[in-house]
């Protein structure tokens, strides 16, 4: 069995994990953060400890999925956004009282596997895995194995520009996908329709105020045909497209795995996204040659946990 842990800024979800990528137990907890990272890393023991009680054998390893990013190489938290932790070495903290092996991933890597091994890609051997929640995250696999670069920080499909000067990004850059690809760009968008569409079932759905919009409402206002949110919906899914165009030039993978909160809104983005980006991919003239296919994510929030666990297996 795998200890799976995918470390989030409010809950720690844990789980037992055979071969199989199967979760056999699992352990949800609460993130305490206030004490900075020794009560984070306290949290995660916890959970672990819970989850491993009565469990005869030791875990073969265990694989903890960080919102941030990570030194693979050395085991070490390097920075994350929305938890305090940086400069953390997690993996020789955990290791010294498991007596396993234990390594980090980021998050949206650990998603990436996840569905790879137990989900709507699996069986697939070339794999690009993007996140569409609040940011944009993106996990890259190349012949079955996560292809994370020299330290393990690779993989950041989000933060590539694509358009130069445009919004500002938490990462410091402007015009990065993400600012346009998440649910954040998602809202963004829509606000910028709204200012001049005061009659929009957007503004009636969330009640006048747009702290309480978001990209539930913006594709429910969608599906009700309503124009501003076709406008808003049509441009994400335009914006949307660069960034996967982009990553199939690169790669051409054999499949791009869409999840995420925004993935929920599958019927509505995936034939005009398909479109978008056939008409567009470098190899769009190749009519006879099969090309890279999009596809759903199915584990939701499992994928994360199942993929850590993966870690000490692929």
């Amino acid at each position: 069995m795998y200890v799976g842990v995918d470390l989030g800024g409010t809950k720690i979800a844990t789980a037992l994990v055979n071969d199989e990528g199967v979760i056999v137990k699992r352990i949800l907890a609460s993130t305490v953060a206030d004490g900075g990272s020794d009560d984070v890393v306290k949290g995660v023991m916890e959970t672990c400890d819970a989850l491993l009680a009565g469990v005869e054998k030791p875990p073969l390893s265990i694989g903890i999925g960080v919102p941030g990013t990570v030194r693979e190489d050395i085991g070490m938290v390097v920075f994350t956004p929305n938890l305090p932790l940086r400069d953390v070495p997690m993996a020789d903290i955990l290791g010294k009282v498991y007596n396993c092996p234990v390594l980090l991933g980021n998050d949206a890597n650990c998603a990436a596997l996840g569905e790879v091994v137990a989900g709507g890609a699996k069986g697939a051997k070339d794999v690009v895995m993007i996140t569409l929640g609040t940011g944009l995250g993106g996990g890259v696999i190349i012949g079955g194995k996560l292809r994370t670069g020299l330290t393990g920080a690779g993989g950041e499909l989000g933060h590539m520009v694509i358009f130069p000067g445009g919004r500002e990004c938490g990462c410091g850059r402007r015009g990065c996908w993400e600012t346009y690809g998440a649910a954040t760009g998602l809202k963004n968008t829509a606000l910028e329709y709204m200012k001049n569409n005061k009659n929009s079932m957007m503004w009636e759905l969330c009640r006048g105020t747009t702290n309480k919009l978001n990209g539930k409402i913006i594709f429910q206002a969608y599906r009700a045909k309503d124009p501003a949110a076709i406008f808003t919906v049509s441009t994400y899914i335009e914006h949307l497209a660069i960034g996967v165009v982009n990553i199939i030039n690169m790669l051409e993978p054999e499949l791009i795995c869409v999840g995420g909160g925004i993935s929920n809104a599958w019927d509505c983005i995936n034939k005009p996204l398909t479109e978008a980006v056939e008409k567009e991919k470098f190899m769009r003239f190749s009519k006879d040659v099969p090309g890279t296919k999009l596809v759903r994510a199915t584990l939701g929030n499992d994928a994360g946990i199942i993929g850590a666990a993966m870690l000490g297996k692929h």
